[in-house]
């Protein structure tokens, strides 16, 4: 695994295992318990370590599967991610939420917590009181955000009392709007990392004659060439979903690709 580093010397794996849908929509579903799970379990015999999730994701489900796909290991070697949803920002409701994950996921701490989506009907003053205070305790090691525009992120990062960890956006080599927003170039020069999340665009991006004709040159798949693309930047590292071994491996292989700068000049055209 490869690991970008983070403001006090901690290391975050640049390759994480999404988890959205796992365990219901927004709602819980059990439908593929036994899947997913074994799904999670695979994961980590294959070297993740870094799993995001959310405490909306089927409704604390995700959670609970991850929980139960963790028990017995060395927690010291995992990087848990959770995301505590817009309704629930106020001061009170944001250590509530934390609780409810810790409790889910078998854990007494998260490596970083983040808001997931930014609610303008919540002072995001009242909501960094929290998370400060949680950093505080120790019970989250790292903070951050998802979904935040430009100036969301601005106010966010000065709010923070320790270094903003990462701003978690849609980002992939067909949805370059953080390029084009602002946000990647300010978390850039701000030593904040950019999550890519939806890295594969549900499989669109694989069919992409440019992405394919690059992934048949470099022996690799287009997913492992969208992957690359997108960790080989400064500060980006991506989370995709995968549930089978076929893909979870796949995945992991792009860690291994090398892309050519006429490659890297290519994709980046895509945008």
């Amino acid at each position: 695994m490869k690991f970008e580093k983070l403001h006090d010397g901690g290391m975050i794996p640049v390759l994480g295992l999404g988890t959205w849908r796992m365990g219901g929509d927004m709602t819980p579903s059990h439908v593929h318990d036994r899947r997913e799970l074994e799904g999670i379990k695979t994961a980590l015999e294959l070297g993740y370590t870094h799993i995001d999730t959310a405490e909306i994701y089927g409704s604390g489900h995700a959670e609970e599967l991850i929980g139960q796909a963790i028990r017995g290991a060395d927690r010291s070697r995992l990087f848990l991610t959770s995301k505590v949803w817009s309704a629930n920002l106020h001061y009170e409701g944001v250590l509530r939420a934390l609780e409810g994950s810790l409790r889910r996921l078998g854990t007494s701490y998260l490596d970083m917590y983040l808001i997931h989506w930014p609610n303008p009907g919540i002072p995001l003053e009242e909501t960094f009181r929290a998370l400060n205070e949680l950093v505080e305790q120790g019970k989250v090691r790292y903070i951050g955000v998802s979904n935040f525009d430009l100036e969301q992120l601005k106010r966010a990062k000065a709010l923070a009392r320790v270094p903003l960890a990462t701003n978690q956006v849609h980002y992939s080599l067909l949805h370059r709007e953080p390029e084009k927003n602002g946000v990647l170039r300010f978390c850039q020069d701000n030593d904040i990392l950019l999550t890519a999340y939806r890295p594969l665009e549900k499989g669109e991006v694989l069919d992409h004659p440019v992405v394919r004709e690059i992934a048949r040159q470099r022996q690799a798949t287009p997913a492992q060439v969208a992957i690359k693309w997108l960790i080989n930047q400064p500060k980006v590292i991506a989370i995709p979903k995968a549930v089978s071994r076929q893909h979870l491996e796949e995945n992991l292989g792009a860690l291994s690709v090398e892309l050519t700068a006429e490659d890297l000049a290519r994709l980046d055209a895509l945008g």
